[in-house]
């Protein structure tokens, strides 16, 4: 359950941080099991459909770049997304029925780990209102040199921001973003942040030589319906699920408009789709 500061800065400023949202305990647990996944795995070797490699790395290198829905294939991921004190902070922000949506685990290796350029996570997946958020927890201790994250509070009321270039879904906004305005979100191991689907948010690569692990699970209102924008629009619904009360009956809209992503390919993740418009190739 969140306190009313943090459920009013949740909504005035389209997130809000919870320290120690996890003991030392539970995130030894979930750093142990995730090493246990992706212990033997190479750039060349993988299993491409569980996880993705970082790119720059020898063919027998070992940086995993990410984890893709472990809430949902591993038991003990799947425990904490459906634990009654996530829920009840969720339940706080979006309503009693509420929809897992997905999840992830993005490892940000020391000295390598992928830059996240400017975006909205609305811009991926339109829905029918935007009672819909991630749930960030920090597994290593995040700052500014080992690539936290960065946010522009208060911007999530707004339209969103242009993701899309010569007729095509970019994966990151296309539009002058002015970072100064940005604002580091620090914080512990077992720091949670809770995030507004239509906030503004990046990272920087790695720096350090330690570790920035985030663990990333996604919820919304059971009202909250996905609007048809193709092929991706069943892929991005797979491992949708109802964790609290029941499915909506009705679909509630809130929005008149909302800009609708045309994909020009089918992507495996928001890393490949950001390498691709920054290299020209979605056009």
């Amino acid at each position: 359950m969140l306190n009313n500061t943090q459920i009013t800065e949740y909504h005035q400023d389209g997130y809000t941080a919870c320290p120690n949202f996890l003991s030392s305990e539970e995130v030894a647990r979930l750093l142990a099991e995730t090493e246990r996944i992706i212990s033997g795995n190479t750039l060349a070797n993988h299993d491409k459909k569980r996880m993705e490699m970082e790119p720059d790395q020898p063919q027998d290198g070992a940086k995993v770049r990410r984890l893709y829905e472990p809430c949902s294939h591993y038991p003990l991921f799947r425990e904490l997304s459906d634990s009654e004190k996530l829920l009840d902070a969720v339940e706080d922000l979006v309503g009693p029925n509420i929809l897992f949506h997905y999840s992830k685990l993005n490892m940000k290796p020391p000295e390598i780990g992928s830059v996240v350029e400017w975006h909205q996570d609305l811009s991926y997946y339109p829905l029918t209102n935007r009672d819909s958020l991630a749930v960030l927890f920090y597994l290593d201790d995040a700052d500014a040199e080992n690539g936290c994250l960065q946010m522009l509070p208060g911007r999530h009321e707004g339209d969103l921001l242009a993701h899309t270039s010569e007729g095509y879904f970019q994966g990151r906004t296309t539009e002058a973003v002015d970072s100064s305005e940005a604002v580091l979100v620090e914080g512990k191991a077992g720091a949670a942040i809770f995030m507004h689907s239509m906030t503004p948010h990046a990272s920087t690569t790695n720096r350090s030589n330690r570790s920035r692990r985030t663990l990333i699970l996604s919820y919304r209102a059971a009202d909250a319906f996905p609007i048809y924008y193709g092929e991706m629009t069943s892929h991005v619904e797979t491992y949708t699920r109802v964790v609290r009360g029941h499915r909506a009956e009705m679909a509630r809209f809130t929005m008149k408009e909302f800009p609708v992503p045309h994909y020009k390919d089918r992507s495996a993740s928001l890393y490949e789709l950001q390498d691709r418009s920054r290299k020209g190739k979605i056009r």
